[in-house]
């Protein structure tokens, strides 16, 4: 009973408002107070000898952001981009700093308030399958949406190799 009233607890915790997109029909949402900004998709700067998933960098008002494409962050096929395509820039915290970052997605939808009520643990695949930026799965509308920990979406190596690129 003490590990179902502390599952519950963590899911209150990420109760909240998520910014809704798509990637691979699939919808995922991560924490309005991790999104900085919405852009269409522009040009990028590449930068040599980065990892596959990182797809340069851009100037926006002065400062240079990496951007990742997260549909190869997450071993999905890229595909073109088109007019719906667009870059969310965030902010992931590590240990030490926050780090701006683009993340190129298929298309936004909407803003979403997600309640405890919808959001159940996500699931355990074994030990092979890494879940832990999944933040827990929301139901509603008939449909399951991801819920993405950005924090943890990239390794901090990773983190590392982005704030070298830009």
């Amino acid at each position: 009973m003490a590990k179902l009233d502390q599952q519950q607890n963590n899911l209150s915790r990420i109760e909240g408002k998520y910014l809704m997109f798509s990637l691979n029909g699939e919808e995922y949402g991560i924490g309005i107070l991790k999104v900085k900004e919405i852009i269409g998709i522009m040009p990028v700067t590449t930068i040599p000898q980065t990892p596959d998933f990182v797809k340069g960098v851009f100037n926006l008002r002065g400062k240079v952001i990496p951007v990742i494409d997260l549909k190869l962050c997450f071993g999905m096929p890229s595909g073109d981009y088109n007019d719906r395509t667009a870059i969310i820039v965030t902010e992931l915290k590590t240990e030490t700093q926050l780090h701006t970052m683009g993340m190129v997605v298929d298309s936004v939808s909407e803003v979403k308030p997600i309640k405890a009520g919808e959001i159940e643990a996500p699931p355990a695949f074994g030990v092979s399958v890494a879940v832990g930026c999944i933040l827990g799965m929301a139901k509603s509308d008939g449909k399951v949406r991801i819920l993405l920990n950005i924090d943890k979406v990239l390794k901090n190596e990773e983190i590392a190799s982005l704030d070298q690129a830009a």
